[in-house]
């Protein structure tokens, strides 16, 4: 084959991966190839320089993505991918950082951080990838499972109320903060762009399939089985108290992009 077919075979965005680390480690059906797409090509549009671009992630299927962008990127340790990105910001302000991790590692161990981030408006944008269940480790339950949901340490089904991530992230004073699931990837892609884009602490919280625990172990065993759900089931309500945007099991996905504001940032004061 010559060297003209071979580059006219590339993606458009292979420029942007660290191809040499592919293939990826994710499950077949998982979102993540669609959410770092997304954001990829959310990162092209918003015009930033990406040599001032950092991606910081955490532990867990999500912090992989990291690894697979050609940025400067860092995989920091279990829950501390927040106050990493925060001794970044404060040390260079003229980065732009971002903050690329899952449920597990953001909301449980990572949780204090998050919210004293949201509370201080640091400037990042941070793409909370929650697939309800704790991927990596073994499909153990987590700090955004659904009521009632199996996973492997809940075989009767989970009885600890979750977390509703944007109403805990506008209650702890995020200037933007928006939800969808990988069933709207254009809407994703606009809502990660102005996120990127908005300054002080945004939160993009991506709902994404984890076919091999979570869905498995609720009655959704393939991608397309969970993709078809949150078609089906997501509806969008921009303008919601957020304390009913909360997920039940098997039930309805409240997404949208629901605050924008104008605050200062800690650091600017």
């Amino acid at each position: 084959m010559s060297k003209v077919a071979v580059d006219k075979e590339k993606h458009p965005l292979d420029a942007y991966l660290r191809m040499e680390r592919l293939p990826h480690i994710w499950c077949s059906g998982c979102g993540l190839g669609l959410i770092l797409n997304c954001f990829i090509r959310s990162l092209l549009k918003s015009g930033l320089d990406l040599d001032k671009v950092v991606v910081v992630s955490g532990i867990g299927c999500t912090g992989r993505a990291a690894g697979y962008i050609r940025l400067d990127s860092f995989h920091t340790t279990h829950g501390r991918a927040i106050p990493f990105a925060t001794g970044l910001k404060l040390a260079n302000p003229e980065l732009k950082v971002v903050v690329f991790s899952g449920d597990g590692d953001l909301v449980a161990i990572g949780g204090n951080h998050l919210i004293h981030a949201a509370r201080r408006n640091i400037d990042m944008t941070v793409v909370c990838v929650n697939n309800f269940i704790y991927g990596m480790t073994g499909g153990q339950l987590g700090p955004t499972t659904p009521l009632a949901a199996r996973t492997t340490t809940t075989r009767r089904g989970n009885i600890e109320e979750p977390f509703n991530i944007p109403y805990l992230v506008a209650a702890s004073g995020a200037v933007y903060v928006a939800r969808w699931t990988t069933a709207q990837v254009r809407r994703l892609e606009k809502t990660i762009t102005e996120a990127l884009l908005k300054k002080g602490f945004s939160l993009v919280e991506v709902i994404s399939p984890c076919p091999t625990y979570y869905g498995r172990m609720n009655k959704q065993a393939t991608g397309l089985d969970i993709m078809k759900y949150y078609r089906d089931n997501s509806v969008i309500k921009s303008d919601i108290d957020l304390k009913y945007a909360d997920i039940k099991l098997n039930g309805q996905i409240v997404v949208g992009k629901f605050v924008d504001i104008e605050r200062p940032s800690t650091i600017d004061l």
